[in-house]
């Protein structure tokens, strides 16, 4: 399978948000407003709607859930042992450090929906809603400890008032409990999806920001070799001891792989950090999931298990 030409499309809308933003009157106020209408209210449709709409197999499913877990906590590992490393502790300030980690474990969601479809159909799409629904809860309170240790304010209140937390819980609670959507809201809400990923992934390269990148190399090399090579290895690796089928090795490698969140910069904004510098990572996890959504799928994904 040509997974560069499978992924042009959504990089495509990236380039194009970032070209729009840059170089005509869509500034970036304007693309601030549509993340806020993607993040609190589009995506959050589309969520619901993905886990909604097939029955779920626990039991199918348990070992992919397991295995999103297991990369959500070995991720989180890695990007808390970085300042602790006998050859990068002195390199690394531990306040830029509390504000960046998150981009080594946290994912940008829109893309990881987005690829899925195209890459492992209807059912690669219900097993990607499934690692969304499990793993943002979790490298949201992995992303927020070491921020609010170090404004000392507490966690709880952001993670309950998460709109993805909100979705994906109802979206699985509903899914149990046997709800279908009725035949005439689904055109609706499948049309509120597709545009939550054009405007989503626009939005991600209307964010993109170069300017920050000169600083804490050591750092920002840390985390983007934790977000790019380290977890789509480890993705592999739990693949394989747990003996997931094709489709489920598909759908983690390709999660394993995504950019990191571009609400990353958000966050570390609104908790005090240096948000010029995480906007620059994800300016570059964004440009190099280019390069790790390939040798995940194409390379990790051709070895045999």
């Amino acid at each position: 399978m040509n997974y560069p030409a499978l992924l042009f499309p959504d990089f495509s809308l990236i380039a194009l948000g970032y070209l729009l933003c840059r170089y005509t009157a869509l500034n970036r106020p304007i693309w601030q407003a549509a993340e806020t209408l993607v993040y609190y209210l589009l995506f959050p449709v589309l969520l619901f709607h993905s886990v909604v709409k097939s029955p779920i197999d626990l039991q199918a499913a348990a070992n992919l859930i397991a295995a999103g877990v297991a990369l959500a906590v070995i991720g989180t590992a890695l990007a808390y042992a970085v300042p602790h490393l006998p050859g990068l502790k002195p390199h690394i300030d531990r306040h830029d450090w509390a504000g960046t980690a998150q981009v080594a474990f946290r994912f940008n969601s829109f893309i990881a929906l987005a690829i899925s479809g195209p890459i492992a159909g209807a059912e690669g799409q219900l097993m990607m809603a499934i690692l969304v629904g499990i793993y943002v809860p979790l490298v949201n309170i992995s992303a927020v400890w070491p921020m609010a240790r170090g404004r000392n304010t507490g966690f709880v209140r952001e993670l309950v008032r998460n709109p993805l937390i909100i979705a994906t819980a109802l979206g699985l609670a509903a899914n149990l409990a046997g709800f279908r959507m009725p035949a005439l809201l689904e055109p609706t809400v499948t049309r509120i999806g597709a545009a939550s990923l054009a405007l989503g992934l626009m939005a991600a390269g209307a964010g993109m920001q170069f300017a920050s990148l000169a600083k804490a190399k050591a750092l920002a090399v840390s985390m983007l070799l934790i977000r790019h090579l380290l977890l789509p290895v480890t993705a592999w690796l739990l693949a394989w001891a747990l003996q997931l089928d094709t489709t489920q090795t598909t759908v983690l490698l390709a999660f394993s792989a995504v950019p990191t969140a571009s609400s990353c910069y958000v966050l570390a904004v609104k908790m005090g950090y240096n948000g010029p510098f995480v906007a620059g990572l994800v300016t570059l996890s964004t440009l190099l999931g280019m390069l790790s959504l390939p040798f995940a799928l194409g390379v990790l994904g051709q070895l045999p298990r």
